[in-house]
């Protein structure tokens, strides 16, 4: 696969790239296609070298992860200005439109059955997010907040009614899981009507703990950040986790419809991303 096989079929369009920043940290979307290879060889250092997914031997070769879906997707980045416009951070985000356009759809469709809810939101729009990662030395709370109003800011942009995608807890073996699993299903799985289950031959129970034993402080605790971001701010989980032996990770699904952002936290972002706008006052970073 070369940089061109990895460019986005549209970089930029008429959109400006910057969503938001905070202090040297900057979020935008990549608008050149030097840009997607550094997304991508990121994402190899953090998924491959750090947290010791399998690479095929193409990607090994090229020190990058890639799949058939990157050239249809837009790819936010957090940019370190301070040391070189280095990229720390990335975001890979396929709209419903986006996947139309694809020959291969959403990368969720892989491991859950996305058919009835794309069904029910025909007519909106969809955003699919996927392959976050923030480099080690980066992994803050500032930089995470960053990454979330960056989000936020496009979502705005883009009148997004519906997020979605597969988040990753580490580790292969579900047992090792039972806690937050169980913790997800029984507080914070999506209302009947409304819930995507895993596809029949991939799907993990997730109810293995009845609620009753469930402390939700640990469980909460023990979830990875990006997890815990995403049930905090509002959105729900699907039914059924799926292994994911590649990158040595137990998924589940988000569910993340627009209107069940945490008021408060949308405040909060709106205050942030306000503030953080060159030329505009307000809170501090």
């Amino acid at each position: 696969m070369s940089a061109q096989d990895a460019a986005p079929s549209d970089l930029s369009g008429n959109e400006d790239p910057l969503l938001d920043t905070a202090g040297a940290l900057e979020a935008r979307l990549a608008t050149t296609e030097a840009e997607i290879v550094a997304a991508q060889r990121l994402r190899y250092e953090v998924f491959y070298l750090e947290m010791n997914a399998r690479p095929s031997p193409e990607m090994q070769a090229e020190g990058r992860d890639f799949d058939q879906y990157d050239p249809y997707c837009r790819h936010m980045l957090v940019v370190d200005r301070a040391h070189g416009d280095r990229i720390i951070g990335t975001y890979r985000l396929t709209s419903g439109e986006a996947a139309a356009r694809s020959p291969h759809g959403f990368y969720t469709a892989g491991e859950y059955d996305i058919g009835e809810m794309l069904r029910k939101r025909q007519g909106q729009k969809l955003l699919e997010l996927g392959r976050s990662c923030v480099l080690k030395d980066y992994r803050t709370g500032p930089t995470m907040q960053l990454l979330w109003r960056g989000i936020f800011v496009y979502l705005l942009r883009h009148k997004v009614d519906l997020m979605f995608g597969c988040a990753s807890l580490p580790g292969t073996d579900p047992a090792q899981l039972a806690l937050q699993l169980s913790f997800l299903y029984h507080f914070h799985l999506a209302p009947p009507g409304e819930i995507v289950n895993a596809l029949p031959d991939r799907a993990v129970p997730m109810n293995m703990m009845p609620k009753e034993a469930i402390d939700e402080a640990a469980a909460l605790h023990a979830l990875p950040p990006l997890v815990k971001g995403y049930i905090r701010s509002g959105a729900k989980v699907g039914n059924g986790a799926v292994i994911d032996h590649q990158f040595g990770t137990t998924d589940v699904f988000i569910y993340f419809p627009i209107t069940n952002l945490n008021p408060r936290w949308a405040a909060h972002l709106r205050r942030k991303s306000s503030a953080d706008k060159p030329g505009k006052t307000g809170d501090a970073p």
